[in-house]
């Protein structure tokens, strides 16, 4: 009888387990038995998320029912979608979509928009954008912000893409771009630029003020521009006036445009530029401290190494480079413009600009971007060689490769301290942002050489910083990767693993997640993070990129389309 019974039990027990494998399938996707990190900062835990859709339908112990495809994460970290707050893919990704040296990390959502912006742009402007692309050509045939975004994501991209619109950009839209100052009517103009992008669901104002155009805006200026974007439920975000000589006054200055405007403010890429300036680390975060106790909202972000990369336009003064890049070559034609721009280039501490030659030195300067053909076999090469086998000072070697290649150049800049570095990862309102472009390492991309940041800046935070060093904890790892980032952006349906977000979520090796890119070989991929889903649909699989163009254009909150969107009498208006 008992083995009758157990016989009969097994039966049973057959038949519900064939109904529940001809049962459909409760979600798109599960992910199963991983170590949830929600984004909170909280404690993690052991178990699923299922996406239904574009959105996350289930987190907890175990999601009850299967997917349609289901993912293994057991021995792995489950995480929202991270979140690069400084993106320059608005080339890359006409190129390749894939987005791979930022997939590879874990990225999610690329933010574009630092100082210039993909629109607005008037028919001039698109015809110079077009002149001086680099590596990678393509036709600009869209108008606006919101139209370029929109090309990007038509043309297929895997992540996320979202922008501020650039000060920059505006202005030069109304004033082109030389060395002038906004008439009344003129500021209307720029402001009219403003109100009209944000609707278009920009995220808020940026700005990059040691470059020119953008360095020619005052604080009146800035600040009437963001009390546009405060209105809509956007922010203000700057490359500030100073990271160096003047970095407190830059602070303050843009604490200021934020409490002028009434809208959140953040700093791109924080840091102390320069050994000289190593020390006022303490002051930075005491201001910024000090005006969020005081109830405004400071934030900022950054890339966790001690070198940056711009161009040789931040080693020279910017009165020479009044009217684009074209006048500023021709400028330095001149013998008696280039000797007065030598002498200025000479001095370690300007009073007016940010002289970053003078703060890295010769052999600090790794040249990595050209333009011309007959000057990519100097890429990888310090200013200090080259210089060298051409027997002209360093100075006078920036200004010949800038005529040479009529481009800015691209540099690395050895500018940082590592302890300060190290200092900021522990700042709980700091995010991150690559300040890179994501790409992939082949085909256009190896034209020319790039800083490792953009390669490995998020999973050196897992990686080097989390598990590694120990400067901060996984979870709060993760918080400052996407729910810091996103709640920064007013996206309160991202960065978090919660039912009713959308479904951008990342599966990594907590053990093995690491960056792997170097300033002499910085085109290496990062390992450790295995799968990526964006807006519910695999984009990364067993760390392989499925090519899914699941990306979307993100807009903030003065979308027009939004049902609460709009803009408002002001700031105040807005819960921020």
């Amino acid at each position: 009888m008992k083995r009758l019974a157990s016989a009969s039990l097994a039966v049973i027990a057959a038949a519900l387990s064939l109904g529940a494998a001809k049962a459909p399938a409760t979600y798109d996707i599960v992910v199963r038995g991983g170590e949830i990190l929600d984004g909170s900062g909280g404690k993690p835990f052991l178990g699923d998320v299922a996406v239904k859709g574009d959105r996350i339908a289930y987190v907890g112990p175990h999601a009850p029912g299967r997917g349609k495809r289901e993912i293994d994460a057991r021995g792995k970290a489950v995480a929202p979608g991270f979140i690069n707050m400084l993106s320059h893919s608005e080339d890359s990704f006409m190129a390749d979509g894939r987005g791979l040296s930022e997939l590879r990390q874990g990225v999610t959502l690329e933010v574009m928009g630092e100082g210039g912006s993909i629109g607005p742009l008037t028919p001039k402007m698109r015809t110079l954008e077009e002149q001086r692309q680099h590596d990678i050509k393509y036709p600009i045939t869209w108008k606006t912000l919101d139209g370029g975004l929109e090309a990007m994501a038509k043309k297929g991209v895997s992540l996320n893409v979202a922008s501020f619109v650039g000060a920059a950009t505006v202005r030069v839209n109304v004033l082109g771009e030389d060395d002038v100052q906004p008439t009344p009517a003129e500021l209307d103009q720029e402001r009219a630029l403003v109100r009209q992008a944000m609707q278009q669901g920009a995220m808020g104002v940026g700005s990059a003020l040691i470059y020119a155009p953008g360095t020619f805006a005052h604080t009146d200026e800035l600040a009437a521009l963001t009390t546009e974007a405060g209105k809509c439920g956007g922010m203000y975000i700057s490359h500030m006036r100073s990271e160096g000589d003047r970095l407190i006054e830059a602070t303050d200055e843009l604490i200021e445009i934020s409490r002028r405007s009434g809208a959140p403010a953040e700093l791109f890429h924080m840091k102390v530029g320069g050994r000289d300036n190593w020390p006022k680390e303490a002051t930075l975060i005491s201001h910024i401290e000090a005006a969020r106790a005081k109830g405004q909202r400071i934030t900022a972000d950054m890339y966790t190494y001690p070198a940056g990369s711009t161009g040789f336009d931040a080693a020279m003064p910017t009165w020479v480079q009044a009217g684009g890049v074209e006048a500023w070559v021709a400028r330095l034609k001149d013998p008696a413009t280039r000797a007065k721009v030598l002498a200025e280039m000479h001095e370690a501490h300007p009073k007016d600009w940010e002289n970053l030659f003078a703060q890295a030195g010769p052999e600090g300067t790794l040249l990595v971007g050209f333009k011309s053909a007959a000057l990519k076999p100097l890429t990888g090469k310090t200013l200090a060689e080259v210089a060298k086998a051409r027997g002209t000072s360093p100075e006078d070697t920036i200004i010949d490769l800038i005529v040479a290649d009529g481009s800015r150049v691209q540099v690395v800049y050895f500018l940082m301290d590592e302890a300060n570095v190290a200092k900021q990862m522990t700042l709980p309102w700091v995010s991150f942002g690559s300040d890179a472009s994501a790409q992939a390492p082949e085909g256009v991309f190896l034209l020319s050489s790039t800083h490792p940041r953009a390669y490995g800046n998020f999973v050196r935070v897992l990686g080097k910083y989390a598990r590694d060093e120990k400067v901060l904890t996984l979870p709060e790892a993760v918080r400052r990767l996407a729910a810091l980032p996103a709640h920064n952006l007013g996206l309160h349906d991202r960065g978090m693993l919660k039912v009713g977000d959308y479904a951008d979520v990342v599966v990594f090796d907590p053990k093995t997640v690491a960056d792997h890119s170097t300033y002499t070989q910085p085109q290496l991929l990062a390992t450790g993070v295995t799968d990526v889903l964006v807006n519910g649909q695999q984009v990364l699989k067993d760390s392989q990129a499925t090519g899914a163009n699941a990306g979307r254009v993100v807009r903030g909150r003065g979308w027009s389309g939004w049902k609460d969107g709009g803009c408002r009498a002001s700031a105040k208006a807005w819960t921020w």
